[in-house]
């Protein structure tokens, strides 16, 4: 379907009138409107019509996004994250027909809750390297084989699964990806304990896991192509974290409501100096991910997906460095700074202790591809710069983020 944006615009509202029309947001079941949002084309409104979208441009689920918003619409719980942000788009770009009608809508609604698992105890930074192997019988492939750092496992019903399906090949090429059922016999989660208290992340043990091959996304061996859409969107999302929709809000809003309101802050002339200076790094970030926002829409994504991960990392661990030094300490007993998209995300437990900000923080660097390999992405392929020495140079090099 080719519409106009001026037509696609007044789609889309006369939609959401039929929508709210039709159900109250605040008084109606969060999965019985998201069903019927979805229904109407206004889940993901540049996907086709019949999974969930319209065909329109992507700048319009923003309206959409409002509308439902104040209308009182229950904001997509914590376990729908990685359905939303990364396996949905990986499953509407390259799954089947009949896959992306089978899952896309319970991922929307958050029947299905997902997670990813590409990360392995010996294949961190190289993704090439898994040893998770699957073996085709018949109509399943037996996958046998470990991963970790698998964010939210433990309340997923479905994972991005990435395994080797052939060893004689060039190892990127002799992969393929799939939607695992979480709750297959077989599949063993085991939660890890971090720093913080909580147990986001997990490691997942599969023993002759029996998935069907409807439940493949992408070709045979083309799981290196498809893993990248998910890599793709995971940093954008991470990136697109940090850069709040609106100056001086997100993480730096904290810090400067503690140098404004907490009385025992030393308004020094170095604080003010760090404070002023991160107030500036976290607007810059802001205007990279508007940036990239606007050079996607254009169909021209370029590197600011990696530059907004790195920088907001980085930013990000400095900005609670400093929360927890003008709060001296107080930052250790009776305060909490805590991000409140960390809250949604369920990426830290409730409120508490001042540190705990500053101990999940620590994170950013390394979940989403590190701040190292994202140094040698930009370096390497936006700069031109020569790449480092590796043993097998016909194998692409890529961070995995740890979830």
């Amino acid at each position: 379907m080719t519409v106009t944006d001026a037509t696609g615009a007044e789609l889309v509202r006369d939609r959401l009138d039929q929508l709210l029309g039709e159900l109250d947001p605040r008084t109606v079941e969060p999965v019985e409107l998201r069903g019927r949002q979805f229904d109407l084309g206004l889940a993901w409104v540049h996907l086709p019509v019949g999974v969930g979208g319209l065909g329109l441009a992507p700048s319009l689920q923003r309206e959409v996004d409002r509308r439902l918003r104040e209308a009182g619409a229950t904001p997509p719980d914590v376990s729908m994250f990685f359905g939303l942000t990364m396996a949905g788009p990986t499953v509407a770009t390259h799954g089947s027909d009949e896959l992306r009608g089978r899952l896309l809508r319970r991922m929307f609604t958050g029947e299905d809750s997902w997670c990813q698992l590409f990360s392995e105890p010996g294949a961190g930074s190289d993704l090439a390297g898994l040893a998770c192997r699957a073996v085709r019988d018949g109509d399943e492939w037996v996958i046998t084989g470990q991963k970790v750092w698998n964010t939210l496992a433990h309340l997923a019903d479905r994972g991005m699964l990435v395994a080797r399906t052939d060893p004689d090949v060039p190892k990127h090429k002799g992969m393929t990806y799939f939607a695992l059922d979480m709750h297959a016999p077989g599949v063993e989660v085991r939660p890890l304990r971090q720093m913080t208290g909580e147990a986001e992340f997990n490691e997942v043990y599969l023993t002759e896991v029996r998935v069907p091959d409807a439940d493949r996304i992408g070709d045979v061996g083309e799981g290196w192509r498809v893993a990248m859409t998910t890599l793709a969107n995971e940093r954008t999302t991470i990136g697109g974290g940090g850069g709040a929709p609106v100056r001086g809000s997100g993480a730096i809003a904290e810090a400067v409501r503690i140098w404004a309101e907490e009385p025992h802050v030393e308004h020094s002339a170095v604080n003010r100096d760090r404070l002023v200076r991160l107030w500036v790094e976290a607007e810059v970030l802001r205007l990279t991910n508007l940036r990239a926002g606007a050079n996607r829409r254009a169909g021209n994504p370029g590197p600011e997906g990696s530059i907004a991960k790195l920088l907001f990392a980085e930013v990000n661990m400095r900005i609670y460095e400093l929360c927890l030094d003008l709060l001296g300490a107080d930052g250790l007993v009776g305060h909490d700074y805590t991000m409140r998209r960390s809250e949604q995300l369920g990426l830290i437990g409730p409120p508490g202790s001042g540190r705990k900000m500053f101990l999940r923080s620590r994170a950013n660097s390394i979940e989403g591809g590190t701040s190292e390999i994202q140094r040698n992405i930009l370096g390497e392929r936006v700069l031109g710069l020569p790449g480092e020495p590796r043993d097998d140079k016909d194998r692409p090099w890529i961070e995995v983020p740890r979830s």
